[in-house]
């Protein structure tokens, strides 16, 4: 093992050459020196690896590990094995990172011992290169220790595992790993929760150093092998909770309106051929969750109960209150298009007017 390597930057890479060269450019820039970048290109059609390849002779900090396609799970774990750094890091190949991000993350790691250090992120709109901050993180929990016991709303965050650092001995140690299901969708999802639950130091900062692009057209796809993803996510999520039952009486209620939140949205968007399919899988996974006396009174604080008990008991009741909850949206949505005043929790406050915004204050 390198023990000068700090950070280990993870790239799976499967046809983006339309962004790879800025993504690749970004990481050669850190301020932190010694780092490596794993290029993990899984069986790109498109000429993303013969960019790796001319990058790669410019600088012999880029490793390329190039495989047959298998998803975005099988190409991180393989990530995982190659990965020498006391932290890992990871950039997707349609993002870009500012130079400093690096140095700043590894940097509150050691200040603080941490397992875990995470960032804000900055949302990016190729189109008009706009950009505006997330706000997820909030200044009266950044730059401090915390743990899933001392601030269990950690784990209501986005997944982002892209805005973060892991120790790479919390990784190892507890041998985690990502599910290796197909394609590229909520693979993120279990190894967020499981490391965050397992790290006793985790610092956040509300600064924001990588610029998460919105509006790459090859981003999501709508298919039956991604529609289920998400309960193979929360299924193995379910069973750590099950073998570690201190860290599930903390954090189960957490775990179980957030996996609601998820399903319910995951039904919302999907076409219309999978959603009774899908509405089965629902009802029957919490089903089990009330009958084993896991829904608790903060959870219906959370989520209407009324809702919730015609998923259990009358789904085809619960389907025309979700389509009527659809159209409201979509009419909320049209209203917001005309006219909207949004605030982040990060206390950023955006104007819209016409489907353009207008003004943008608060923390950058």
């Amino acid at each position: 093992m390198n023990t000068n390597i700090a950070v280990s930057i993870l790239v799976p890479i499967y046809n983006v050459e339309k962004y790879l060269t800025e993504c690749l450019d970004s990481i050669l820039n850190q301020t932190l020196d010694n780092i490596e970048i794993i290029c993990i290109n899984d069986g790109s059609t498109d000429s993303s690896l013969e960019i790796l390849q001319e990058y790669s002779r410019k600088d012999n900090r880029i490793k390329i590990i190039n495989k047959e396609n298998s998803g975005y799970g099988a190409s991180m774990n393989i990530g995982l094995d190659a990965a020498s750094g006391e932290y890992i890091g990871i950039v997707e190949p349609d993002d870009f990172v500012k130079k400093t991000m690096f140095e700043n993350l590894y940097n509150l790691a050691k200040n603080y011992d941490a397992e875990i250090v995470k960032s804000d992120f900055l949302q990016y709109t190729t189109s008009n290169k706009h950009t505006r901050k997330s706000g997820i993180i909030s200044k009266k929990y950044a730059d401090k220790p915390l743990n899933i016991f001392t601030y269990p709303d950690l784990l209501k965050m986005p997944p982002s595992i892209w805005s973060a650092i892991y120790k790479r001995k919390l990784i190892t140690k507890n041998n985690i790993r990502f599910l290796e299901t197909p394609g590229a969708s909520y693979q993120d999802t279990s190894f967020a929760f499981i490391t965050l639950s397992l790290a006793e130091k985790i610092v956040l900062t509300d600064k924001a150093f990588l610029y998460y692009r919105q509006d790459n057209e090859n981003s999501s796809v709508n298919s039956k092998e991604k529609v289920f993803l998400v309960c193979g996510e929360y299924d193995k999520i379910t069973d750590f909770l099950n073998k570690n039952p201190k860290i599930k009486k903390a954090v189960n209620t957490e775990k179980l309106i957030k996996q609601y939140s998820t399903y319910l949205w995951n039904l919302k968007r999907i076409d219309d051929k999978f959603k009774d399919s899908f509405m089965d899988v629902f009802a029957d996974t919490f089903k089990k969750y009330f009958d084993a006396g896991e829904i608790s009174e903060k959870f219906y604080k959370k989520h209407d109960k009324n809702l919730f008990n015609q998923l259990i008991n009358d789904k085809e009741l619960f389907k025309k209150s979700v389509e009527k909850i659809i159209e409201k949206e979509n009419k909320k949505m049209q209203r917001r298009k005309l006219f909207s005043v949004r605030i982040n929790p990060a206390r950023r406050i955006s104007i819209v007017l016409f489907g353009k915004q207008i003004l943008e204050v608060g923390n950058a």
